[in-house]
C-alpha cells in the first residue's frame, strides 16, 4: 500500500513538471507602454532637467517670508487665487505688538498735551491770580505803612503816648508787607514769562522720542499683515492658521526644513522653463540665435517647443531641483531659461520636471 502510494506521488511529480515545460515555452506578446520616453528631436542635441516657473521680473516664483515671528492668525487667500500687488495675504498675532503700539501712541498724546500746556502759559487765570495777589500786597502794605505813619507822629508829639514795643512792631509789620509786595512782583513776572525755555525744549524732546517710537512701534504692527509684493497668482500655501511661522519661513515636518510661507507666481498664460545643463556639456551647446529646445512632459507623450529666453551666465551646484544642501556640490549647471505659452487642456504647473533637449 505503502508503495502505491509513492508511485502515484511520482506519477503527479512527473506531470506537473511536463505542464510547467510546456506552459514555459508560451510566449506572449510585450504590452505596449503607457507612453514613449523622452526622444532627442535634434541630430545633436544636449538633455537637461528643467522645471516649470512662473513668469516674474526675476524669472522665479516669489517666496514670501515675514519680517516677524508669531502663531498664524488669519489667511487671507487660497491656492490659485488672484492678487494685487499689496493685497493681505495672512496675518500673524499682532495682539501684544498692537497694545505696545497703543500705548506708545497714548504717551505721545500725554507729551503733546503737555508741550501745547507750556507753550499756552501764563494762562489767563494763573495770571489774574497773580495780580490779585500783588494788588493784595499792596494794600497790607498800604495798611501797615499807615498805622506806622500814625503811631510815629504820636510818639513825636507825646513819647509817653505809644510804647516803644509797639512802634516797633509797626515797623516790622510795614517791613513785612513791603517784603511780601516784592514777593508777589516778583510772581506775577514769573507767571507772566510763561513756562521756562528749558522746560519747553525737554518737553519737545521728550514728545519727538515718544512720536518716533511709536512711528517704529506702528511700523512694525504693519509686518504681521504679509501683503503681496507684486501682482499675481498664489501657488502654495504652506502653513495654517494656529502654526508658528518665522523670518525663515514655515517648518515642513515631512523635508524636516523651513518652506517659504507663500510662493506667487503667474501660471495662467505665460511660463518659463529653467534648465540645468551639466558644465561640461556647456561648451556643446548652440549660439543663442540658433538655439532650440523641446520639452517633454514626464508620464505623458505631450511635446512642447520652448523659445530662448536668456542664460544665466553663473555656474553653480545643482540643488534648485532637489532642495537638498547635501547634495554633490561638484555637479554644477548652467541655467538656462526658455518661454512657453501654457497649452490649454493641459496640466502643467509651476515647479513640475520636465525633460528638455536642446539643439539648433
Amino acid at each position: 500500500m505503502k508503495n502505491k502510494i509513492l508511485f502515484a506521488l511520482s506519477f503527479i511529480g512527473v506531470l506537473g513538471g511536463c505542464y510547467a515545460a510546456y506552459f514555459s515555452t508560451i510566449t506572449h506578446a510585450a504590452q505596449p507602454p503607457v507612453f514613449n520616453p523622452a526622444s532627442n528631436p535634434y541630430a545633436a542635441g544636449i538633455y537637461a532637467e528643467g522645471i516649470v516657473e512662473s513668469v516674474q521680473a526675476s524669472g522665479e516664483n516669489i517666496n514670501l517670508y515675514p519680517e516677524v515671528a508669531g502663531t498664524v492668525k488669519q489667511i487671507f487667500v487660497r491656492e490659485g487665487q488672484h492678487v494685487s500687488r499689496g493685497a493681505p495675504l495672512l496675518l500673524i498675532d499682532d495682539s501684544i505688538q498692537r497694545a505696545t503700539a497703543e500705548q506708545l501712541q497714548s504717551q505721545s498724546q500725554a507729551a503733546r498735551a503737555m508741550l501745547d500746556e507750556l507753550k499756552a502759559e501764563p494762562r489767563r487765570e494763573t495770571l489774574d491770580v497773580a495780580t490779585a495777589q500783588v494788588q493784595a500786597a499792596q494794600a497790607s502794605l498800604k495798611t501797615a505803612d499807615d498805622a506806622l505813619q500814625k503811631q510815629q507822629a504820636a510818639y513825636a508829639i507825646n513819647p509817653g503816648s505809644i510804647s516803644k514795643d509797639a512802634l516797633d512792631g509797626s515797623i516790622n509789620a510795614e517791613a513785612v508787607a513791603r517784603a511780601n509786595l516784592e514777593v508777589a512782583k516778583r510772581q506775577y513776572a514769573l507767571t507772566k514769562a510763561g513756562a521756562w525755555v528749558f522746560d519747553v525744549n525737554n518737553q519737545e524732546k521728550q514728545y519727538t522720542a515718544l512720536v518716533k517710537a511709536y512711528t517704529a512701534s506702528n511700523a512694525l504692527l504693519g509686518k504681521y499683515t504679509l501683503r503681496a509684493s507684486q501682482d499675481g497668482v498664489v501657488l502654495s500655501i504652506n502653513t495654517i492658521v494656529g502654526a508658528y511661522v518665522s523670518s525663515q519661513g514655515a517648518y515642513d515636518s515631512y523635508t524636516q526644513g523651513s518652506d517659504p510661507v507663500l510662493t506667487i507666481g503667474d501660471s495662467d498664460t505665460q511660463l518659463n522653463v529653467r534648465c540645468y545643463v551639466d558644465e561640461i556639456l556647456v561648451s556643446r551647446l548652440p549660439a543663442p540665435s540658433r538655439m532650440k529646445a523641446q520639452m517633454t512632459i514626464r508620464g505623458t507623450d505631450i511635446h512642447i517647443p520652448l523659445a530662448f529666453d536668456r542664460v544665466q551666465p553663473l555656474v553653480s551646484p545643482k540643488i534648485e531641483l532637489s532642495d537638498q544642501r547635501q547634495e554633490r556640490v561638484d555637479v554644477r549647471v548652467l541655467p538656462i531659461i526658455f518661454r512657453l505659452d501654457k497649452p490649454r487642456d493641459t496640466n502643467l504647473f509651476p515647479g513640475e520636471l520636465v525633460d528638455v533637449y536642446i539643439g539648433q
